[in-house]
């Protein structure tokens, strides 16, 4: 029995208004779901990178590749959902020949891809961003923000302070070279509007003490995210993936049902919400697992390829 032929059970029990099942451990799944899905009704994919499609090194394997160019072959719309910046995640669109309205940030720009056409940008206020900056000074955390370019929000320049272990992590997980200068000079410029994000980077209790006191000091005029172990981004309360994914589906005149949301981080929470069926890798968080209707396999086992072969039978 395979992916397609559970559901299909599952939408037999809910259409004959049984009770709907509990499945779980199928073939490599863990299904903890009661909603029916038809995958000819999905339109299109909402995909997380890191963590998600990426194996583990960052790297894009072959079989994923060839599984959501399928996709895309079919119809479907790719739509990368991504906490990186444009440039960041370009080898990863590029490889993947996916065009279109795309999410960065954690959806603090929506841009169409390889255009660059920014369709919608939601900053952070630099006040904010000045807050944490002396947080960090205080703890002794490092601390980065990401400026948006003169006239054109995807030509993002980051900012640190100093440079440290974080910053070459950082340089070596994402491939972008932060800058070192004068946070405080760099956010008092009168021509700033205001920032991408912020973030901290340091191990992840320091991070829990770290996101009270954001919370304590701006209240409910930001949104946090843990978004890697070692990452908490600071963005505008404006923000988030589900808020960038639903202005995708405005555009493209997508309802809830037609799209499919992966993802494995806390910041891919609100993308879960917006779309019609979610599914997380296994090596996501125990409350991404929870949040979601199918968890597939892991990263390391190309669990999203494996899965969109049998859902969509590629």
């Amino acid at each position: 029995m395979n992916i397609l032929a559970i559901l299909q059970i599952i939408c037999q029990v809910l259409n004959s208004g049984s009770r709907a099942l509990a499945l779980s451990h199928f073939l490599g799944y863990s299904v903890a779901m009661s909603i029916a899905v038809n995958s000819k009704e999905i339109k299109a994919l909402s995909l997380d990178l890191d963590g998600t499609i990426l194996a583990p090194g960052v790297k894009l394997t072959g079989r994923t590749i060839r599984a959501i160019k399928a996709c895309r072959r079919r119809g479907l719309k790719i739509i990368i959902n991504t906490g990186r910046t444009v440039d960041s995640a370009e080898p990863f669109r590029a490889a993947l020949n996916a065009d279109g309205l795309m999410v960065f940030c954690n959806g603090a720009l929506v841009v169409d891809v390889p255009l660059g056409r920014v369709l919608r940008a939601t900053l952070l206020d630099k006040q904010a961003a000045a807050f944490c900056a002396e947080l960090s000074r205080e703890t002794g955390t490092y601390y980065q923000v990401f400026f948006p370019g003169e006239g054109n929000e995807t030509q993002i320049t980051v900012l640190a302070e100093r440079k440290g272990p974080e910053w070459e992590m950082y340089l070596n997980h994402t491939g972008r070279r932060v800058e070192i200068g004068d946070l405080t000079q760099a956010l008092s410029r009168p021509a700033l509007k205001g920032c991408i994000k912020a973030m901290f980077l340091a191990e992840p209790d320091i991070l829990a003490t770290l996101r009270e006191k954001i919370h304590v000091g701006l209240g409910t005029s930001v949104y946090t995210a843990q978004t890697f172990r070692t990452f908490l981004e600071v963005m505008d309360a404006k923000v988030s993936k589900g808020q960038g994914l639903k202005t995708v589906m405005e555009h493209y005149s997508l309802k809830r049902e037609e799209v499919l949301a992966i993802g494995d981080e806390e910041n891919d929470l609100p993308m879960f919400a917006v779309a019609g069926f979610s599914a997380a890798p296994a090596n996501a968080k125990d409350s991404v697992k929870a949040a979601v209707d199918i968890v597939i396999g892991s990263n390391a086992e190309d669990g999203v390829a494996a899965f969109l072969e049998e859902f969509f039978a590629l």
